[in-house]
Order: structure tokens, then sequence, then C-alpha cells
């Protein structure tokens, strides 16, 4: 049997979908044997994250450390560059693996700063949809994609999460020119179980970040237009924190929603779920987001963008899926959702089949296999 692998996972921000990720990861290789640790940054996250970084510590045999790590590009980040260096190289990695923007970065300078001191790594980098949500014509874009190209040179495998990943990949940046794979994301066994709704549900449930990319102000335009095309007062909510949590709640005010969308921190997931049959998803840009999953596994109808790589969990066809940031077409969904009978067992893709595609326990063997072939080791090693 091959020793136990070091790994050690690098990203920005704990919350959401990459958060995800990487504790889904690092439970998985710790019980198949392996070493596992997390770099991020120290001034995100709440009382909610405090409490998941719990539930993970006893998989994290390296530790978690945390530095901070600004969301914009600054000077801060030569000191945080440097602190991190300190940091991973004290823990001796195997594999340094990369998750968004500046996870990506992290990992692959740091790693790369090894190698030249002939310290054997892998440099695995996810973009998690990250660098990839700028236009190549945007003032951003014209930086930070260049950028991703100069940093493949010091990448061993870029691991892409579903297929619309990749394809913006190379239509942004271009074909790959270090090695690539396909590694759609995936959700444990225990979410793959129905989560009743409550006696004191509400008609819809928005679960995110409050954030204009993730399109809670759409939630609530097509919301006061479902209310219109059903003709009677319905109920929301919105879960979740995030930077323009503020500009939401006085949008609500503003229009008389106030008293019909009600707002709550964030949460853990089944709980949240506990409280709507359908999941609105009105983002306005995605990679695989983890909530499409998750909703699905939980027997719960989703109303989504036709985004990111969405269509490949809902399928192509999905009745399901609106227009991007149109909130009319979005209405139209949810109208549709709490009028016809049984329309989430008519247009919902079963469970199993999410299961046999989405699964945490393929999506950790694949990328421990990637791992293993990068550092040269053997399946009987």
């Amino acid at each position: 049997m091959a020793k136990p692998l070091r790994i050690l996972h690098c990203f920005r921000s704990p919350i959401g979908g990459i958060f995800r990720h990487v504790r889904d990861l690092a439970e998985e290789h710790s019980r198949a044997g392996h070493e596992v640790g997390i770099l991020c940054d120290s001034t995100t996250g709440g009382e909610h994250e405090d409490g998941l970084f719990e539930d993970i510590r006893p998989f994290l045999s390296l530790g978690l450390t945390r530095i901070p790590i600004a969301r914009s590009i600054g000077l801060s980040d030569v000191a945080t560059l440097w602190s991190g260096y300190k940091t991973i190289k004290s823990l001796r990695p195997d594999v340094l693996h990369g998750h968004g923007a500046k996870g990506g970065v992290l990992a692959r300078i740091i790693g790369s700063a090894l190698q030249v001191n002939r310290y054997r790594v892998a440099r695995i980098y996810t973009a998690h949809g990250g660098s990839l949500h700028f236009s190549r014509f945007s003032l951003p874009g014209l930086f930070v994609l260049p950028a991703e190209r100069l940093l493949e040179r010091f990448t061993d495998a870029l691991i892409f999460i579903c297929d619309f990943e990749r394809k913006s990949y190379e239509r942004k940046i271009g074909v790959p020119i270090t090695r690539s794979q396909l590694i759609y994301n995936g959700i444990s066994e225990r979410d793959f179980r129905p989560v009743p709704s409550r006696s004191d549900s509400v008609n819809f449930i928005y679960v995110g970040m409050l954030r204009d990319l993730k399109g809670p102000d759409l939630f609530v335009d097509a919301f006061a237009r479902t209310e219109r095309r059903v003709g009677r007062p319905l109920s929301a909510l919105m879960i979740g924190d995030g930077p323009d949590k503020e500009k939401y709640k006085t949008m609500m005010t503003e229009r008389g929603l106030g008293h019909r969308i009600g707002m709550l921190p964030a949460m853990r997931i089944e709980e949240a779920f506990g409280m709507s049959q359908n999941i609105v998803v009105p983002s306005r840009a995605e990679s695989m987001p983890y909530i499409v999953l998750e909703a699905l596994a939980a027997g719960k109808a989703v109303i989504a963008t036709r985004v990111g790589g969405i269509p490949e969990a809902l399928g192509p066809m999905s009745p399901g899926l609106a227009e991007p940031n149109d909130a009319d077409d979005l209405a139209r969904i949810m109208a549709e959702a709490i009028t016809e009978p049984r329309w989430r067992e008519k247009t919902m893709p079963e469970a199993k089949m999410i299961q046999s595609v989405f699964s945490a326990r393929v999506m950790a063997a694949d990328v421990l296999k990637l791992y293993n072939e990068i550092l040269g080791i053997s399946a009987e090693a």
C-alpha cells in the first residue's frame, strides 16, 4: 500500500461551495488514511462557518491555518504569500491543492518556490468559477485571465468541476497547456435523504451568498412578479449572509415586500431545506453550485437560471431552468411550481440519477488518483 499523502487545501473564503468541496475531500481522504490540512482566510465567516470547521477538525491532522487573505489584489498579497510560504514549508505537504483564484495563486506560487528548493510537491488548481466569471473584455478580465494563463506554467494539473467550467476556461484562457481533468462536484451519501417541509414552511427560499452575482435581487423581483401571476400574496425567505444584505432589505421595504419575504442568517442546509419545498437559485454566474445538488438529493424542487453547470445537473431541457438575468421568466416557473399539481415529480431528476453522477466518494477517489499520478505513485505501491 502507498504511504499516506500529506494534502493541504488552500482557498480564500470559507463560505459556500468551495468550502463544502474542501470539507468533503478532507473527510474522504482522511478516512482513506491520508493526512489533510486547510489554509484559508481568517477574516471571512461567522458562527455558522465556525461550526462547520468544528465538524471537520477531526479529519484535519495537518491542522487548520487561518491567515488574512484579501479578496482583491493588492500589496497585502505579498505578506500573505510570505506568511503562507512559512506555514506550508513547515507542514511539508506532498500535495498543494488551490481552490478559487486566490487559493490557486497561493498553491502554485508557493509550491513552485518549494520545488526550486528541491522539494517535491504536486501543484493542483480547481477554479470553481473564480476568475472565469470575468469577461475577456472587462478591466479585471484583461489582467486576471492572462495571469491565469501564466500560472499554468506553475501548475501540475487543472481540475474542472463541470463541463461548463472546462469550456469557459478554453474560451477565455485557452486550451490548457498542462494536464487537466473533469471531476464533477459530489455530495455524500448522508445528503441523499428527503427533508420534509415544516408546518410553517414558505412558498420559496433563496439560500446562499447575499451578493449580486448570486441574484438575490432577481429573487425579490421574481417573487413580486409571481404574486401578480397567481393573484395572491405569497411567502419567502432569504437565507444567508453577504456584503449586499442591507441593499436587498431596502429593496424589499421599498416594494412593500418586507412582511412577506423574511431574512435569516446562514444555517445548516438541512435546516434551511425544511423551510420550503421550492429552492430558487437565481444566479447570474455559476460553476457547479452545491445548493442544486443538495436540494435535488433532499427531494426539493429547484428553480434556477440556465447558467454554469446547472443544466448538467437538472438536465439541459429542464422545465426548472429560466433564462439568465430574466426575473419574468423566473417568475413564470415559480408560478408553475406552486400551481401545477406534482410539478416537482414531473420535472426534477430522480435522486438516484444525481447520486450516480455527483458522488463525493467518486469525486474524492478520482482526485486522489490524480494526486498519485502527478507524484508518480502507482496504485499498487
